[in-house]
């Protein structure tokens, strides 16, 4: 439980930790919408090589922000198998076949890039929650948000309740090691059996775990009511938020990124040396 990086600020003096965290919001969501556009082998290597280089320069322990891959491990391998099975591709591309199972290359590629997709899209994430804290975090996306004000929705209560639980997610991680290894001491059984008896055996993980949650919430409430917390009216910041150079030019690389993924995707590069020729 402790390997999960989700929402654990990794304190570190970086270039990309001094970016505006606007900068950061506005990157991971280019960055995500960009994978998405991604059809090919090439443009999945230009994006793992971004991050890359995205996580040397925050300084920030490679092996840190693989663990979040481990989260969704099993969705990860389950996703791919399915994709390998069902997935239908040309006669002549047929690697096995047994009864009504058949396997194709086209599958088996498909199967490839959605995990490659999948792993990216964790990956991107963990970065930016490794790199900035839960208040910047905050900030940043009540200032994106905020023009959503003028409509009358809430924009910093949601900010405030997404910081909240990016907080309490080490602290719920640590709380269940806790639990786990109390009913361990009581002869608790968490590693035998098959995966149906390894749910039933969480049972007693979940209810206290549930309990601690509501109580840690309850005590939270009491805490902002003592300190007279009565939302963004009349809230000043200590650090006001301001774009900077390296903001900018951060922009632009991510923009460039995803002008190069685009004419990946739809051969623009081919087009314009056409028209070039002609």
């Amino acid at each position: 439980m402790r390997d999960v990086s989700f929402g654990q600020y990794y304190p570190v003096s970086s270039p990309i930790h001094r970016l505006d965290p606007r900068t950061k919001l506005l990157s991971v969501i280019i960055y995500m919408v960009a994978l998405f556009f991604v059809s090919r082998f090439t443009g999945f290597g230009i994006m793992a090589l971004f991050l890359f280089i995205a996580v040397i320069v925050s300084r920030v322990p490679i092996g840190k922000v693989l663990r979040s891959v481990r989260a969704v491990l099993f969705l990860l391998i389950f996703t791919m198998l399915i994709t390998f099975l069902f997935t239908k591709g040309e006669p002549d591309k047929l690697i096995w076949e047994f009864g009504i199972l058949h396997l194709y290359w086209d599958g088996l590629f498909m199967s490839l890039k959605l995990c490659i997709r999948l792993i990216l899209l964790v990956l991107g994430p963990a970065l930016l929650t490794l790199t900035t804290t839960p208040i910047e975090l905050t900030d940043g996306l009540e200032s994106l948000l905020k023009p959503l004000s003028l409509i009358k929705i809430p924009v910093h209560e949601l900010a405030i309740i997404m910081s909240i639980a990016l907080r309490l997610i080490p602290t719920l991680m640590e709380e269940t090691d806790k639990i786990i290894n109390a009913q361990k001491a009581r002869c608790a059984d968490f590693d035998s059996g098959n995966i149906f008896k390894r749910a039933k055996a969480m049972l007693p993980v979940l209810i206290p775990l549930f309990v601690s949650s509501f109580r840690r919430a309850d005590d939270l409430a009491d805490a902002m009511d003592s300190r007279c917390y009565k939302g963004a009216k009349g809230r000043t910041r200590m650090r006001v938020l301001k774009f900077r150079f390296r903001d900018f030019l951060f922009l632009f690389i991510m923009a460039a990124l995803f002008t190069v993924i685009l004419f990946l995707r739809y051969n623009w590069l081919n087009w314009q040396f056409i028209a070039v020729l002609w």
